[in-house]
């Protein structure tokens, strides 16, 4: 099979690409004019083009089987109304273009995996979600129903859609850890307002198994929660990356007014979370090689 991605150059996309040609799959990454991606594996291609805009790269993508959207501005940032349009915009408008791509293999078979993320359920304290809650009222909420939304309609081509809702994910060499380990080191660990809100995560090596085992699983489709089944709180995950290390937790928490005044609204993705279950990937009888936060993250300090 031939597997086009958007957004296969960053943290995610890198491993993901990787994978997937190590599973003997030939992989076109779409890469930005004037970017130059890291050495990309055995089997992998660089198509130029610029993801948010029509183009050419289009028909080259509609060549592909498989199409996975993996582009879009990163939240982790204050969000200024400015930074707000980026999010939104750069999401749905390369989504819009993939569908686009996708459209133009009307009655040839097609599967597009189109990420969104665990803020769709909004914040909900401590009840389980699975795939079948409803999406939440805030902006990151609105921000993934939207996206779901602009994916869905390559079904009307005859494509199957795959709705891959992340968690947060971790991994050797970038994401969550990488920023996090680092203050643990130097003792500066501490958690982040009532500690008690939910961390749902995912391995990067399980996220990409996930790619492969939803590739191999034809008949699922729709929303997928990308998530390990062993969610934990933000105090627990304090603890666990503090054991790991050896370093004690001497700092208090730091207030959810503290944060919001330093990282204004984006602060309560950080003090409120969310409690997700993996239930269509475990109905379908999905393994995890790190169904637990511990291992995890001796995965990546090894």
């Amino acid at each position: 099979m031939d597997v086009f991605i958007t957004g296969g150059t960053g943290f995610v996309g890198t491993a993901l690409t990787r994978t997937l040609g190590e599973a003997g799959m030939g992989v076109t990454v779409l890469c930005r004019p004037g970017e130059h991606p890291p050495d990309l594996p055995k089997g992998a291609a660089c198509l130029e083009g610029d993801p948010t805009r029509p183009g050419p790269w289009q028909d080259e993508a509609a060549r592909h089987e498989i199409f996975i959207n993996l582009a879009g501005a990163s939240i982790f940032s204050r969000w200024t109304k400015r930074q707000k349009a980026l999010i939104r915009e750069s999401r749905m408008a390369t989504t819009r273009n993939l569908v686009a791509a996708v459209e133009r293999r009307r009655g040839s078979p097609a599967t597009l995996f189109s990420t969104s993320a665990v803020g769709y359920y909004g914040f909900t304290g401590d009840e389980k979600l699975t795939e079948q809650s409803p999406a939440g009222d805030d902006f990151l909420a609105g921000i993934a129903a939207g996206w779901e939304r602009t994916a869905k309609k390559a079904e009307a081509s005859g494509a199957r859609v795959v709705i891959t809702r992340f968690g947060i994910v971790l991994g050797p060499g970038g994401g969550a850890l990488g920023q996090m380990i680092p203050l643990f080191r130097w003792g500066l660990g501490s958690p982040l307002g009532s500690g008690r809100q939910w961390f749902s995560w995912i391995h990067i090596d399980d996220l990409c198994r996930i790619f492969l085992f939803l590739m191999e699983h034809t008949e699922i489709s729709g929303p997928v929660n990308c998530t390990s089944p062993g969610p934990v709180t933000n105090r627990g995950l304090t603890q666990a990356l503090a054991a790991a290390l050896s370093r004690p937790v001497i700092l208090p928490p730091v207030p959810a007014a503290v944060l919001r005044i330093v990282l204004g609204e984006f602060s309560q993705v950080l003090v409120r979370g969310q409690r997700v279950m993996p239930e269509k990937l475990m109905n379908a009888g999905f393994e995890f090689e790190y169904p637990a936060l511990e291992g995890a993250i001796g995965s990546v300090l090894d």
